[in-house]
């Protein structure tokens, strides 16, 4: 039978029965490294990440351009010129290189007419190559300095002009900054609407969390197309239209990401021990809940910024793009279309610029998302 200790049996207590083991020994170390904070642990984490530093850098450098850009050289983003369309990219140094040169291949041209000073100018001929006889003919393809040309030796467009004769460096960074300017306020929008929402559903439930998502699901169920082009139809083309074409059903994703989370972390011990103490519901939602979910929102809403980019991008070759003089990337990408075959370059440059952009985003997502993980707190 086990023997219990009661206060009838138990032994008297007295301190010549006790004594410390080793208590001379026991010393507490200090700590070798200044404490660090949650934000300097986060950053510490994602600086260690090259492939999101490389993407912020990327991001950063793009947002940097997009304001300065325009202003670089003296053309306006809208200033037409029909004597210089399509002219090919020209960059003072890279041409003495033989690229972007101003050169244009002008195929089956008369041999005869190169020494015609009215057809090709003195120093307009680059290359002379692939002589052939055609009908009694002598033809050959010929590279010539476009910008020579034209009459215009001393003019630079660094990525060339398009089919109305603007400069599409002065374009592309002025789209670059309509099109960042109209991500990041969806974006912010699409954010904080979803955040509030699946806040409120995740952490009462209940009937509230039923009605709350049930309507969710109502709206998310029409095709967010339709939405855009009826939202477009009725208030007319502008970029204000286009940000609320985009929140109008953007927010959805966002509120059942928060919602999850919600669900997962409004249970656990600390919560309700908070709740116990008489915290109040909003602290324990924007102080003790919301934060760890953290991870999932920025990349959600990293993501966002190029997805609404595309968007605009799909609306503009649709033709319900911006109308000018109002420019995007979307717009630059559906007007270079047009040339796709004979100007490359055109659709080249945003295409790249907008891959960029996509790539950078989705890798720092990730690295912000690893870093402000509460759960990796401490790891080296």
């Amino acid at each position: 039978m086990k023997k219990y200790f009661t206060k009838e049996n138990y032994p008297e207590k007295s301190k010549e029965k006790f004594e410390f083991v080793q208590m001379g020994d026991i010393k507490d170390e200090r700590f070798k490294t200044e404490p660090i904070g949650f934000w300097k642990d986060s950053l510490n984490r994602f600086v260690r990440n090259k492939a999101s530093v490389i993407a912020f850098f990327n991001i950063s450098v793009i947002i940097i351009m997009a304001i300065i850009g325009p202003w670089m050289n003296e053309y306006e983003y809208n200033m037409q010129n029909v004597a210089l369309i399509n002219m090919p990219p020209r960059i003072p140094g890279l041409e003495r290189l033989g690229i972007a040169n101003g050169s244009l291949s002008l195929p089956n041209r008369r041999l005869a007419n190169l020494d015609n000073p009215e057809i090709f100018p003195p120093g307009s001929i680059i290359s002379v190559s692939n002589h052939r006889v055609i009908m009694n003919v002598d033809m050959v393809d010929v590279i010539v300095n476009d910008y020579i040309m034209r009459g215009v030796p001393d003019r630079y467009h660094w990525f060339g002009t398009d089919f109305l004769g603007r400069d599409i460096w002065t374009r592309l960074w002025r789209s670059a900054r309509t099109s960042l300017l109209m991500a990041f306020l969806a974006t912010a929008i699409n954010v904080s609407i979803g955040l509030l929402y699946g806040s409120i559903a995740g952490y009462y439930g209940g009937a509230s969390d039923m009605v709350m998502m049930r309507f969710a699901e109502l709206l998310e169920s029409i095709p967010s197309l339709i939405v855009m082009i009826m939202i477009i139809m009725f208030f007319g083309i502008s970029v204000m239209t286009l940000i609320l074409a985009f929140i109008l059903t953007g927010w959805i994703g966002t509120a059942w990401t928060i919602r999850a989370q919600f669900f997962r972390y409004k249970n656990r011990e600390y919560v309700l021990a908070a709740r116990t103490l008489g915290v109040k519901d909003r602290k324990l939602i924007f102080r003790h809940i919301l934060p760890n979910g953290i991870g999932p929102i920025v990349t959600r809403a990293m993501i966002m910024v190029p997805g609404v980019m595309f968007g605009e991008a799909f609306l503009s070759y649709l033709g319900l793009g911006l109308r000018p003089p109002d420019t995007s990337i979307g717009v630059m990408l559906a007007d270079g279309q047009r040339t796709l075959l004979t100007l490359p370059h055109q659709v080249l440059f945003p295409a790249v610029l907008i891959s960029i952009l996509m790539i950078s985003f989705n890798l720092f997502a990730n690295g912000l998302r690893e870093a402000l993980d509460p759960t990796r707190r401490g790891e080296i």
